[in-house]
């Protein structure tokens, strides 16, 4: 055979073995893109599940089985678990589909005491507790990343179960993180098909757990909106409900002069305030602090000012009036509930004042020093427990009453512990003598000029601080 022939035919031969070259990384490459297109569109139907599940509103734990569900139909596994990891760094089973083995061995007093084995097997795995770090998942929770064991039966770190449906063949465990924090692992386990999880399964499976962890955070952002959205309802019809407990204007008494400020820290205020006609020339006047916010607060405090109104024309002596207010209230309120209330009866005839404090800061009266020309402000110190928080016959025995002289030009000061304990940028608290300093210096002024030097004052001193309590003051002037 000639040289050329030769030659030629030995071009021929690898222009031969390079087209079937090609075409071999051609087929391969077509598979691939194959397989590539399978698993996009595995993870797009898994999207679309975790889509659906969110916007039904799934509880927590529903969500997990949902995810379990669609992750043994992406991957073909035999059975599926997600292992949630709990605020004391302890793994635990929250979701379980088909026969997935324990983490750890079953003990012989626990076997088969259920009906079923499926049943028994779910059982077990809610029933696991373990530390992060430990075995498979363990070692996933800890670290971040996700783990392929395509041959498990010659791993010697998994564990070996006497049930040969419990047989470990192939696993694949990945992280379920919520923006870098885990949150679980989802693992999938034993292919129907027999054949061990390849490297694609394993990329299958860390997408699909992160698209679970983009639905936990979604499902979590949607509850927390849902929350808030309901707390601001509450909120509002809380506000509501106070705006409607407070005097629109008020009455109009001969020889007085009234002015009343409320302020709330917040959109929900704890605190209340009453005036009321008592006939005969006598003014109730109520100011109280509810323990408590939100809508609770308000109704119990709408509870509070409508007895007190139907208890109050029945008895002259404030402290009768507190003590049937306890006893009322009481069968209303909840274990931890409490109402802290100062009650006063203005007598202008008489030209007395009566006060009763169920646990309340002390009335504030400015009046003539006798004897001098100068005015002398001192705390009424009546004694008394709040309301609903002991039974009836303690509260009895310590509620008592104050009568003292209410002649023209006294002055009466009534609020809540929001403007005494008001702090400045020390955390220091505007205090009881800062507010007599105020009286004292404001007590020629009308009842309006008194609650504004007051409230000047407060603000003086906290500055830049703001309101951290609700604010309530209610003045009374004899004329």
């Amino acid at each position: 055979m000639s040289l050329f022939l030769l030659g030629a035919l030995l071009s021929a031969a690898i222009v031969y073995a390079f087209y079937w070259r090609a075409q071999r990384e051609a087929a391969t490459l077509q598979e691939e893109n194959e397989i590539l297109r399978e698993e996009r569109e595995i993870v797009i139907d898994y999207m679309h599940t975790m889509v659906d599940a969110v916007g039904e509103r799934l509880p927590r734990d529903e969500l997990f089985q949902r995810i379990v569900h669609a992750s043994i139909l992406s991957t073909g596994a035999l059975s599926a678990c997600i292992f949630e990891k709990g605020a004391d760094n302890q793994m635990r089973g929250v979701a379980v589909e088909g026969l997935f083995p324990p983490h750890r061995p079953i003990p012989d007093t626990q076997r088969m005491k259920l009906g079923t084995r499926a049943k028994f097997i779910e059982q077990v795995l809610k029933s696991e507790v373990f530390p992060v770090g430990e075995g498979l998942v363990g070692r996933v929770a800890a670290t971040g990343r996700g783990e392929l064991i395509a041959r498990a039966e010659a791993d010697p770190r998994m564990v070996r179960h006497d049930d040969e449906a419990l047989a470990v063949r192939s696993v694949i465990a990945a992280p379920i993180l919520v923006r870098k924090r885990l949150i679980g692992v989802l693992c999938v386990c034993n292919p129907a098909d027999g054949l061990p999880f390849t490297e694609s399964d394993y990329s299958l499976v860390e997408a699909l757990a992160e698209q679970a962890g983009l639905a936990v955070h979604n499902a979590d952002f949607l509850a927390l909106q849902v929350d808030k959205q309901r707390l601001d309802l509450d909120l509002s019809l809380a506000s509501e409900i106070q705006q409607m407990l407070l005097p629109r204007r008020m009455p109009v008494v001969a020889g007085l002069d009234l002015d009343a400020r409320y302020i709330a820290a917040q959109k929900v205020s704890g605190d209340l305030y009453d005036v009321f006609e008592l006939g005969e020339g006598r003014l109730g006047l109520a100011v109280a602090d509810v323990a408590g916010k939100g809508v609770s607060a308000s109704l119990l405090m709408a509870i509070c000012r409508t007895a007190l109104r139907q208890i109050a024309p029945g008895h002259h002596s404030p402290a009768k009036v507190l003590a049937e207010l306890n006893r009322t209230l009481s069968g209303d309120m909840k274990e931890g509930a409490y109402i802290t209330m100062l009650y006063a009866v203005v007598d202008v005839p008489g030209n007395r004042l009566m006060v009763a404090r169920a646990g309340h800061e002390r009335a504030l009266l400015s009046r003539h020093q006798s004897g001098a020309n100068s005015f002398v402000s001192e705390y009424l110190a009546s004694e008394g427990m709040p309301l609903g928080l002991v039974d009836a016959d303690l509260f009895d025995t310590v509620i008592e009453d104050q009568t003292v002289d209410f002649l023209p030009g006294s002055t009466l000061l009534l609020y809540t512990d929001g403007l005494t304990e008001a702090p400045n940028a020390d955390d220091k608290e505007f205090g009881g003598a800062r507010l007599a300093d105020t009286m004292r210096t404001a007590h020629q002024g009308t009842a309006r000029q008194i609650n504004d030097a007051v409230f000047h004052a407060v603000q003086t001193f906290t500055g830049s601080t703001g309101l951290r309590d609700d604010y309530t003051l209610l003045t009374v002037k004899r004329l």
